[in-house]
């Protein structure tokens, strides 16, 4: 089997296209890949906007703007797992950052 010069730049035309085609594929997903930093950014916003509720929710009930008991507990209770959650993925970093300071190099 003999390859000639035709046979041997189809086959380089043809790993070009679809090295081209593979790295455009790639690039948007790249991109999109969330930041941990970000992340965190956004769950703590979340957890705070909660607390807000909350918070505004008690105030009403208390200035008797409100008489729903079983909604403000439930802002409560939402807000209090938030936090809880909170907490213990805080936990976790910290454990795992001293974790990985006590390794030996």
């Amino acid at each position: 089997m003999t390859i000639d010069a035709k046979g041997l730049l189809a086959i380089r035309s043809q790993i070009l296209e679809r090295n081209d085609v593979l790295s455009r594929a790639g690039t948007p997903q790249a991109a999109t890949k969330p930041d941990f930093g970000n992340v965190m950014e956004s769950a703590m916003q979340a957890v705070n906007t909660q607390q807000s509720r909350a918070s505004q929710a008690s105030a009403a009930y208390e200035r008797g703007e409100t008489t729903d008991i079983a909604a403000v507990m439930l802002q409560r209770q939402k807000a209090s797992i938030g936090f809880e959650a909170t907490m213990q993925v805080r936990n976790r970093l910290l454990t795992a950052y001293k974790d990985i300071m006590n390794m030996p190099v």
